[in-house]
């Protein structure tokens, strides 16, 4: 999902869980106010910044600013939520390393991140972390390009479900069998596992989000 909200402000939120295997909330643009069960007082998610939401783990939204936009990626995408009447938030525990169902909770800041090379030449990528605190359940990066390629690498995955999010910038992405797609800012595809691909172009801008996950988990 895409959400976008125009008019920020106090959100009239409750302390609830997801019955889920897998959920992203990655901030595009503006900043969210979030709290989570055993995790320490209330933050800000800035733009760039992401986190996981493990498996009913208790959380609230606080307050967001003007303009905010957030890319939520979830695992079943139908799934059951859970208001929670009897929870306060912040909990005066705070656990970083509890685990929800196998997963731990993971706040990853674009301010303090390194970025390496990435699996195809001429791309670096910043990695979020959520790999290991969902024990391989999904791998989140964010990916830019370092240097132009005279012939661009071609790539497959064996995920079950591969999801790429253009956040800045444009790309020409070759896909085996179809024709070029031209992708800008804001477009997004999804990658079945074992097909071929190549970015065969792209701005100096460019930045794009990619999230892999097994489809067959379960909460």
């Amino acid at each position: 999902s895409h959400i976008r909200i125009p008019n920020g402000g106090p959100v009239p939120d409750m302390v609830h869980y997801h019955t889920i295997g897998f959920q992203l909330i990655y901030c595009y643009k503006g900043w969210v106010k979030l709290v989570y069960e055993d995790q320490g007082p209330p933050f800000i998610l800035h733009a760039g910044d992401c986190v996981t939401q493990p498996p009913e783990i208790r959380h609230q939204v606080l307050e967001a600013s003007d303009n905010l936009e957030v890319i939520e990626i979830g695992v079943p995408a139908v799934h059951m939520t859970t208001i929670d009447h009897e929870m306060t938030l912040p909990t005066e525990q705070v656990r970083p390393e509890r685990e929800f169902q196998g997963q731990t909770f993971c706040h990853h800041r674009v301010a303090a991140a390194s970025w390496k090379p990435w699996r195809i030449v001429g791309f670096e990528h910043r990695d979020t972390g959520i790999n290991q605190a969902t024990k391989g359940v999904a791998s989140v990066q964010v990916v830019r390009p370092v240097q132009s390629v005279e012939k661009p690498q071609a790539s497959s995955h064996d995920w079950d479900i591969l999801f790429s999010f253009v956040l800045k910038g444009s790309l020409d992405l070759q896909v085996e069998g179809y024709a070029l797609e031209q992708l800008k800012q804001g477009d997004a595809w999804v990658m079945p596992p074992g097909l071929g691909s190549r970015v065969a172009g792209w701005s100096r801008d460019l930045e794009f989000l990619e999230v892999g996950c097994w489809g067959g988990i379960v909460s």
